[in-house]
């Protein structure tokens, strides 16, 4: 179980640290000062969720969380590539925000009943705070999807650049049998079946176009450490604080 449960908070918390700290770059460019505000407070969120995973991992025995976070190279992170993505224009980034975190909100939910109870705890405690997040997608892809031609015509190609890449989350872990029989985790498939419904009801408001699962093919290999040119940049920068000072507090 012990080997099981690792992989799963890895590739959990890389998404919420690389996620976290690719939103962060809005801070001060948003196109409104309130998506401004609403990413910045994201990432910061995404990013001591990530703080709490690791610990987590270190009191299974793995080394301290800034170690974890900040002395990997891109080979050893689990993240799937799509949170790796520069953040390019705002189009793609709430998009990205609108897919990410309903699949988030939806895995927290299903490792609230987790067996591992440190684990169910600490997923109810995140599953409250990925509500908010859920709630000002919706609110932002409903307002745009629905707004001018412009907008809905940008949120449609962001939708089918990115979906590829949303599927990649689900890439499932060599220990799937194991999590669904220890009940760590009913599966990368459930969640993937729960996060399209999902996703469907939530854009039905809008004008936006939902492309057939069937006909796309997943974007893989992040978590088995295969990433791409966007990653380790995005590391280095992220590890300059603690390689200069590594007493430095989260």
């Amino acid at each position: 179980m012990n080997k099981a449960l690792k992989e799963l908070l890895y590739k959990m918390a890389d998404d919420q640290l690389v996620l976290g700290h690719r939103n962060s770059e809005w801070t001060g460019v948003g196109p409104l000062l309130e998506e401004d505000i609403a990413f910045s407070s994201m990432a910061q969120d995404k990013v001591g969720q990530s703080y709490q995973l690791y610990q987590m991992l270190h009191q299974l025995g793995e080394q301290e969380p800034d170690t974890v976070a900040f002395m990997r190279n891109a080979g050893q992170f689990h993240n799937s590539q799509f949170v790796e993505l520069p953040v390019g224009e705002y189009d793609f980034s709430l998009i990205r925000h609108f897919l990410f975190d309903h699949a988030e909100f939806l895995r927290f939910g299903m490792l609230s009943e987790c067996s591992h109870e440190p684990l169910a705890q600490l997923a109810r405690k995140i599953r409250g705070e990925l509500k908010y997040h859920v709630m000002h997608a919706n609110t932002l892809i409903k307002q745009l999807g629905t707004a001018t031609e412009e907008s809905v015509s940008r949120l449609q190609q962001s939708l089918e650049y990115a979906l590829p890449y949303a599927l990649g989350i689900f890439e499932k872990s060599p220990y799937e049998d194991e999590l669904i029989q220890q009940g760590i985790f009913a599966g990368e498939a459930e969640l993937q079946k729960r996060w399209a419904e999902q996703i469907s009801k939530a854009l039905q408001p809008t004008a936006l176009q939902l492309p057939s699962m069937n006909s796309l093919q997943p974007i893989t290999g992040g978590r088995r450490g295969q990433h791409t040119q966007h990653l380790q940049p995005l590391l280095d920068e992220m590890a300059e604080v603690f390689k200069i000072d590594p007493a430095a507090d989260w």
